[in-house]
């Protein structure tokens, strides 16, 4: 029997450690040769390790959550070989072009909504008093006789409790047999309408993407001094179009508001180039790019992510359409490449129908923008008529957000690129002019 320490391997990227983010095995299992061992988080991105040789695990390095140091000792597996344990030992470097083929989609980004939301544990808390009374007897009120006070009646009523199913203790049900039946619910656990049961508390360690999504969202308020603009815009004419289109498609994809979006942006941003750039604070070099290569926040069982569409400028909503699904599907099923996870120079992030009246989305850094449109609401609105006075008409209105670095972005030119926007939203036919 001989034992092989597994080093962790030079991941490239010049990565000094990793995050253990998932065992596959424990100790005292048996692991066959080039089965998965361990998930393990850079900070680019998730590769997964698999074992050099077939044996039984003696130790493994740590818990989920613990940073290893590359060329480390990840695991300790017992072979039936008869080799030198440190002769097996697995070389800490030349391994990265093995290990990029591994790469999954787990990259780094940015959570662009308010706040974190926190997992709520789903365990409900245990019945710690007495048996419950004995159930009722079988069958309804004719069966037996209900005999109650007419005030228990009411209350048995109000919560929709049938007496027939109530045990009395005595001669007639009373309040008292009442509350034993709502407490323990004769065994059904039934409890008050409106009443909420409490949960047991349930400590969730912060690893892998959602240590990433929490140090980067630190680091982007401390870094940046954000502000934001919101302006309503009415979208009705928008609107009409894109159901027209919806009509019309034949087999091209489904538009939604944000193809059209992605255009006004990708047109009004010309006039504002301040907006499409990166800020590299440590060079003091802000780069104002050419191409508009659009992040695009979306919501995966691991976290947020940001696809990136690249030179959204080149592309009309049809093309983006198609993009914005094949990019949304990707993240979600964990086959987006780690090159459609970088390289973003302004970010929209959109919660869909949960939008709200206005949002104030955290900027992705290195970038110095990130725009989010909000729920389309309809409102009577006042619209001045030709001969004298005002019309009400319906429309649909949407508040679309922009939070801005202000070292960057003036507030002057975050309104200035808002209003623009909000011109070729309200007229749409522009978005197809030349």
């Amino acid at each position: 029997m001989a034992r092989y320490s597994f080093r962790l391997p030079d991941i490239g990227e010049g990565i000094a450690e990793a995050e253990i983010v998932a065992w596959h095995v424990r100790v005292g299992d048996r692991i066959e040769e080039d089965a998965q061992l361990a998930d393990m988080m850079t900070d680019k991105a998730t590769v997964e390790m698999e074992s050099p040789v077939s044996g039984v695990i003696v130790e493994l390095a740590g818990e989920v959550g613990d940073m290893v140091s590359i060329g480390s000792t990840l695991a300790v597996i017992e072979t039936d070989a008869d080799a030198d344990a440190e002769a097996s030992d697995t070389p800490a470097d030349g391994l990265s072009s093995e290990l990029t083929d591994k790469v999954t989609v787990l990259e780094e980004v940015v959570d662009t909504s308010e706040d974190s939301v926190e997992e709520l544990a789903e365990a409900p808390a245990a019945i710690t008093e007495a048996s419950p009374p004995a159930a009722a007897p079988a069958g309804g009120k004719e069966d037996r006789a209900v005999l109650a006070s007419p005030a228990v009646r009411a209350r048995a009523r109000d919560l929709g409790v049938d007496l027939s199913q109530v045990q009395a203790d005595g001669d007639r049900i009373r309040h008292a047999d009442l509350d034993a039946y709502l407490r323990y619910g004769a065994g059904q656990g039934y409890h008050a309408p409106g009443v909420s049961r409490a949960r047991a508390d349930e400590p969730i360690k912060v690893i892998g993407m959602r240590r990433k999504i929490a140090e980067n969202m630190a680091a982007s308020k401390r870094a940046i001094p954000h502000f934001t603009y919101v302006e309503e815009m009415d979208v009705t004419a928008l609107e009409a179009m894109r159901a027209d289109l919806n009509v019309n498609r034949g087999n091209r994809p489904k538009l939604t508001m944000l193809p059209f979006l992605i255009v006004a942006i990708c047109r009004t941003i010309p006039e504002f180039p301040m907006v499409n750039a990166r800020y590299d604070d440590e060079a003091g070099v802000v780069t104002r790019h050419g191409a508009v290569h659009l992040g695009m926040a979306t919501q995966t069982d691991a976290g947020l992510m940001v696809p990136v569409i690249r030179d959204a400028q080149d592309k009309n909503v049809w093309q983006l359409a198609s993009e914005i699904s094949r990019l949304a599907e990707a993240a979600r099923t964990g086959k987006a490449k780690v090159d459609e996870l970088t390289g973003g120079t302004l970010t929209v992030t959109s919660l869909g129908p949960l939008g709200g009246i206005a949002t104030t989305p955290v900027i992705n850094r290195p970038e110095v923008a990130i725009i989010g449109p909000n729920k389309i609401v309809e409102r009577p609105v006042f619209a001045k008529n030709p001969l004298g006075g005002d019309d009400i008409r319906r429309a649909k209105l949407m508040n679309l957000s922009i939070s801005c670095d202000h070292r960057v972005v003036d507030g002057w030119d975050a309104a200035s690129f808002v209003q623009a926007l909000k011109r070729l939203v309200e007229t749409p036919v522009l978005l197809f002019a030349d």
